[in-house]
């Protein structure tokens, strides 16, 4: 087989790296990719949004199936492009893609249907939600609707944070179209933990759990980022939360999709809250989380082409999803100043001591080629360090023993990746 895969961050690296595994694939290209995609596939200069120069490429080079990594081009129709061509592609259609693409509208599902969130209201335009501010119970949790790389989440504290956020989500409009509706919650409190699972419409496999951790600096303080580290399983994610999940939250989310006319084939990504009274849905990911996936993957055991296919056709019911009995721990490795402003084009050395077979892994976030052949940081989060362990406190000791390779100008990362660990 040939494959495509969309994309060029952590997450597709780790997409490439899983499928490089399979028997069954004989060539993988990236579009566009990064240095170290390049070790694992022929990464090619198209953009991730470019969906008709995409198409055409899958066309001429007789792509077998594509794997959509990012938010972006699912909420902006490319499979929608790619079906109506014939090819095949692994993901939600743009209909489906809106369970991550709206916030109101996810939250209006979750209503209707019966699945546990938290309280919320609707609200397109600045005065409505001042107004609201005045009468909230603080502190509120205020969400650009749409996508907003994951830092579009503003928790307030008291009425002047909340009227500070109406000011950068809906005035200012610092992530364009996607704060002219904002959602308002209540704030919840408890574990956070991310449950991805994969669906065929119908039927759902769930991945094995994780945590990560969105704050910018150690003791989750600072800013909302991408994510700075991940591990995975996580030991708040219990048998019996699990099996409660399957029955209230899972299947129910997979039914009121097809029922909406909007059938989801691909991967939703839960965001839970394991709040005193249950289980609430934070949010919804129509996609693998970055830096998620970076856990998951290489901990499953299944050749992730028969996954795929398998949602695409409709066969999920027949797949025994499995994951190794072991954990692993993710570290990421950012450029100073991540998440407002840093600077880029700085050499990395220490990438050829991850020889892949020592249960230490290297996936490259941000990176690329210099004019010199060397590689160079390219983005906030540069490189996603994971390492595999027995148990989560081997796992984040050979992980942080790991970082230890790399090194870079301006290098930044969180000291407490797993700290929770500890409380369990």
């Amino acid at each position: 087989m040939k494959i495509l895969i969309v994309g060029s961050g952590g997450r597709e690296h780790v997409i490439a790296w899983k499928i490089a595994q399979s028997s069954r694939v004989d060539k993988i290209y990236c579009a566009p990719g990064n240095a170290g995609i390049a070790s694992v596939a022929e990464c090619v200069p198209i953009g991730a949004m470019e969906f008709d120069r995409l198409a055409d490429f899958a066309e001429e080079k007789k792509i077998d199936l594509t794997v959509v990594g990012m938010d972006d081009p699912l909420v902006g129709g490319i499979v929608d492009v790619f079906e109506a061509r014939g090819l095949r592609i692994f993901g939600p259609d743009k209909k489906a893609a809106i369970l991550e693409g709206s916030k109101a509208f996810s939250k209006d599902l979750m209503k209707k249907y019966g699945i546990p969130t938290a309280q919320y209201e609707t609200f397109h335009s600045p005065e409505e939600v001042r107004s609201a501010l005045k009468r909230a119970k603080y502190p509120v949790v205020l969400k650009a609707d749409g996508l907003a790389l994951g830092k579009g989440v503003l928790i307030c504290q008291n009425e002047k944070e909340g009227l500070d956020a109406v000011q950068e989500l809906m005035v200012d409009r610092k992530f364009g179209a996607s704060g002219d509706t904002v959602v308002m919650e209540e704030f919840l409190t408890g574990r956070e933990v991310s449950v991805l699972t994969f669906t065929d419409g119908k039927t759902y496999r769930v991945m094995s759990s994780a945590q990560d951790h969105k704050r910018a600096e150690d003791g989750d303080r600072g800013l909302n980022t991408g994510g700075m580290g991940t591990f995975s399983p996580s030991p708040f994610y219990t048998p019996e939360i699990d099996q409660w999940c399957r029955a209230h939250v899972f299947q129910k989310t997979v039914d009121a999709m097809r029922a909406e006319g909007r059938t989801f084939r691909g991967v939703i990504f839960y965001g839970l809250m394991l709040t005193p009274d249950g289980p609430r849905v934070l949010e919804f990911n129509a996609r693998f989380g970055d830096p998620e996936a970076q856990v998951v993957l290489p901990r499953m055991k299944n050749d992730i082409v028969d996954v795929f296919e398998a949602c695409i056709d409709g066969t999920l019911d027949q797949m025994d999803l499995q994951f190794a009995d072991n954990a692993a721990v993710c570290v990421v490795l950012a450029s100073g100043g991540y998440p407002v402003s840093y600077r880029k084009g700085y050499p990395i050395q220490g990438l050829d001591a991850f020889p892949g077979n020592d249960g230490t892994y290297c996936f490259h976030a941000g990176t690329a080629f210099d004019s010199e052949g060397r590689i160079v940081t390219n983005g906030g989060r540069v490189l996603d360090v994971v390492a595999l362990g027995d148990n989560l406190k081997a796992a984040r000791a050979k992980a942080y023993e790991a970082v230890k390779r790399i090194s870079f100008r301006d290098q930044y990362m969180r000291t407490d990746i797993g700290h929770a660990i500890d409380e369990a």
